[in-house]
C-alpha cells in the first residue's frame, strides 16, 4: 500500500474513516460478541480479566486436605517457610523465629528443617552459634530433631573426614562444638571426635581440633576437666614431638595461651543466645562410630491419609508450646496490628504482678556469672559487678555467686579471696551476707565434694586472715567428736593450716589466745570436760598445729591435778572411815578367837575322857 502512488491518498482516507467509525458499548445488539459475557476461565492469556500467578495457583490447588495435591502444595509451603525462617534468622529475632517456627507443622517437617539448617551453617560458619541456639530451643520441645540433626551432623563429619575435605571438617567440627556448648550433644561425643583426630595427628587434623577445643573448650572444661586435659597432654605431646607444621605448631601454642586465660575471649555461651535453662536441657549421647540413620525420607514428600487427624494433634502440641494467648483464631501468630489493638483495653485493665518464679534471681546470677568470668583482674570484676543494676537487698546472691565460682574452679583462685575482700570493706552488707554464708556452709559442708570444699576453706581463711571477715563467725564450730564429721574437720583443718601458712604460727596463737574473743572460740577450745579437752589437742596436734593448744595442755594439767587431789582426798576420807571398821572387826574376831578356843579346849578334855575309857575297855578284854 506504501508503494502504491495512491498510498497517501488512500492512507489518508483510510484514517479519515477510521475516525468517522461511531463508538459502540459492547452491550450494544449489533457488532462482535453480541451479548457475550466473558469469564476468567474463558480468556486466553491475552485478554479477560488479570488474576495474579498466586491465586491463580490457588484457585488450581483442590480444597480437600485428603487429596494428594492438597498435600503437595501444603510441603511446597512448609518446606519455603521453614527455609525462610531459618536464612532470615539472627541474634535479635532468635525468639521470634522460634515461635514461628512452632507455629509450622515441624514435626512432619523436621527433616526439611534440619536439612535447612545444615545448608544454612555449612554456607554460613559465622553464624553458627545462632543455628545451635535455635536448636537447643526447639530440642527442649521435640528432642527427636535436636537427634536427628546430631546424626546428620556425625555422618557428614565421618565422610568429610575420610575424604580429607578439612572445610567440611571444620564446619561440622564447629556446629558440633556449639550443640555441646548449648548441651544439646553429650560431651562424649566431643572427646571422641578429638580422640580420633589426635589418634594419627595430621597438619590438617591438629588445625581441626585445635578450632574445635578453642570453640566448645570452655564447656568441656566445665563438664569433664579429667578429659580435657588428657586432650590437653596429647596436644603437649604432639607439640613435643615436632612431626608438624610451624604453623599448627603455632596454634597449638595459641591455644595454651588461650586455655591460660580460662577461654575467656571463647565463652561457651553468649549472653543473648542463652535461651534454655539447665534443668530444660536435653543432651543426646551418641557414638561417634555407631551405625545411624540419618532418616533421609523425611526429606521427601509422603502422603498422609490421615492428614486431618495429624494436623489437629500437631494444633494442641502448638498451642501448649507457643500458649493459647499468642495465637489467633485460626492457629497463626497474631499480627503487630492485633497486638496495637489490644494493649489499649490491657493497659486499663493494668495491674502489678508479682514475679515469684524467680526468674529475676536466675538473670542477676547469669549476670553475675558471666561478669566474673570475663575479667581479666579482681578489680575490674568488683568494678563490673558494682555497677551491675542488682536491687536492694541482693547482697547475699551476689555473696553466693562469688563463692560458687570460687568452688568449682579445679584448684583454688587468689582472685577470689581479694575480690571477696574488696566487697567486704566496701559495705557492711557484704561482710554480714559472707557471715551467714560461712555459717550456712559449714553447717552443709558434708554435702560438697574435698575438691569444692577445699576452695571453700581456703577462700573463708583469706577473708579472716586479711581481717575482712570477723573472727566471731568462728563461734559457729564446735570442736568435739559427737558435734564434727569427717567433712568438717577436713574443712578446719585447711582453714587454720592455710591461716598458719600465710599469717605465721607466732601471730596466728595470739589472735586465738585474745581475750576479746575468748567466748567465739569456746568451741575451738573446749573446757567443759577432759574428753572433749583431749580431741582439741590431738587434732591440732595431728594436723601440725599443736602450737595452738598450749594454753589448752596448761588447763588439761590443772584440771588432771585437781583431779588428782579430789581422788587423793576422797581415798584419804575412805582411809579413815576404813580404820574405824577394821578396828571394830579386830575387836570382834579377838572375843570370838577366844569363844573359840574355850570351846575347842572343852572339846579337847572331852575327847582325851573318851579315848582314855575306850582304852580301859580294851585292858579288860
Amino acid at each position: 500500500l506504501l508503494r502504491s502512488p495512491r498510498a497517501p491518498g488512500a492512507l489518508a482516507v483510510g484514517v479519515g474513516r477510521w475516525r468517522s467509525i461511531p463508538f459502540r458499548p459492547m452491550d450494544q445488539d449489533d457488532g462482535v460478541g453480541r451479548g457475550v459475557k466473558r469469564s476468567a476461565a474463558s480468556t486466553g492469556r491475552a485478554g479477560g480479566v488479570y488474576v495474579p500467578p498466586f491465586k491463580a495457583a490457588q484457585a488450581a490447588v483442590p480444597s480437600d486436605p485428603s487429596t494428594v495435591e492438597y498435600q503437595r502444595a501444603a510441603w511446597d509451603a512448609l518446606r519455603k517457610s521453614i527455609n525462610g525462617l531459618v536464612n532470615k534468622v539472627n541474634t535479635s529475632n532468635i525468639a521470634n523465629i522460634v515461635a514461628e517456627l512452632f507455629a509450622e507443622n515441624i514435626i512432619r517437617g523436621r527433616g526439611l528443617l534440619v536439612r535447612a539448617v545444615v545448608k544454612a551453617q555449612m554456607a554460613s560458619p559465622n553464624f553458627t552459634p545462632v543455628y545451635a541456639a535455635l536448636i537447643a530451643v526447639i530440642n527442649t520441645k521435640m528432642p527427636e530433631i535436636g537427634e536427628l540433626l546430631m546424626k546428620r551432623m556425625i555422618l557428614q563429619f565421618r565422610r568429610a573426614y575420610r575424604r580429607n575435605d578439612k572445610i567440611v571438617c571444620l564446619a561440622c567440627t564447629k556446629f558440633l562444638a556449639h550443640l555441646v556448648n548449648q548441651q544439646v550433644a553429650h560431651e562424649i561425643v566431643a572427646l571422641e571426635l578429638l580422640t580420633l583426630l589426635l589418634d594419627k595427628p595430621t597438619d590438617d587434623s591438629v588445625e581441626v581440633a585445635v578450632g574445635f577445643i578453642t570453640d566448645c573448650g570452655a564447656m568441656l572444661t566445665e563438664l569433664s576437666p579429667r578429659g580435657i586435659h588428657a586432650i590437653f597432654e596429647r596436644f603437649r605431646g604432639i607439640l613435643h614431638e615436632g612431626e608438624i607444621d610451624k604453623r599448627v605448631q603455632y596454634m597449638i601454642e595459641g591455644l595454651f595461651v588461650i586455655r591460660r586465660g580460662r577461654f575467656a575471649d571463647h565463652p561457651a555461651v553468649p549472653p543473648e543466645l542463652d535461651l534454655v535453662e539447665s534443668a530444660d536441657q536435653i543432651s543426646h549421647e551418641l557414638i561417634l562410630n555407631d551405625d545411624h540413620d540419618p532418616e533421609r525420607s523425611l526429606d521427601i514428600f509422603h502422603f498422609d491419609p490421615e492428614y486431618t487427624q495429624t494436623e489437629a494433634q500437631y494444633d494442641l502440641i502448638k498451642a501448649e508450646i507457643i500458649g493459647d494467648e499468642e495465637l489467633g483464631a485460626d492457629g497463626e501468630p497474631e499480627s503487630e496490628e492485633e497486638e496495637e489493638e489490644e494493649e489499649a483495653p490491657a493497659e486499663a485493665n493494668e495491674m502489678e504482678i508479682i514475679d515469684e518464679t524467680g526468674t529475676k534471681d536466675v538473670t542477676l546470677r547469669r549476670t553475675i556469672y558471666l561478669t566474673i568470668m570475663s575479667s581479666l583482674d579482681f578489680e575490674e570484676c568488683a568494678h563490673k559487678l558494682l555497677k551491675t543494676p542488682m536491687g536492694e537487698g541482693k547482697e547475699p546472691v551476689l555473696c553466693e555467686m562469688v563463692l560458687e565460682c570460687c568452688a568449682q574452679e579445679r584448684s583454688y583462685m587468689r582472685f577470689y579471696g581479694l575480690l571477696g575482700e574488696r566487697f567486704c570493706r566496701l559495705k557492711r552488707e557484704f561482710e554480714q551476707a559472707f557471715e551467714e554464708l560461712f555459717a550456712r556452709q559449714y553447717a552443709t559442708v558434708h554435702r560438697h565434694e574435698t575438691s569444692k570444699l577445699r576452695n571453700i576453706a581456703k577462700f573463708f581463711a583469706h577473708l579472716l586472715q586479711a581481717d575482712a571477715l570477723d573472727w566471731s563467725v568462728l563461734e559457729y564450730i564446735s570442736l568435739t567428736e559427737t558435734d564434727t564429721t569427717s567433712s568438717s574437720r577436713i574443712f578446719i583443718k585447711i582453714v587454720f593450716q592455710e591461716l598458719s601458712e600465710v599469717m605465721g604460727l607466732k601471730k596466728l596463737r595470739a589472735r586465738l589466745n585474745d581475750p576479746a574473743y575468748a567466748e567465739f572460740f569456746s568451741g575451738l577450745f573446749p573446757k567443759d570436760s577432759p574428753k572433749n579437752t583431749r580431741f582439741a589437742i590431738n587434732f591440732f596436734t595431728s594436723i601440725g598445729l599443736g602450737g595452738l593448744t598450749d594454753e589448752l595442755r596448761a588447763f588439761l594439767k590443772v584440771q588432771q591435778v585437781q583431779a588428782e587431789a579430789a581422788r587423793a582426798a576422797a581415798a584419804a576420807d575412805g582411809d579413815e572411815g576404813s580404820s574405824d571398821v577394821s578396828s571394830d572387826s579386830s575387836d570382834s574376831d579377838t572375843s570370838s578367837d577366844a569363844s573359840s578356843s574355850d570351846v575347842s579346849s572343852d572339846g579337847d578334855s572331852s575327847d582325851d575322857q573318851s579315848r582314855a575309857g575306850s582304852s580301859k575297855r580294851a585292858r579288860r578284854h
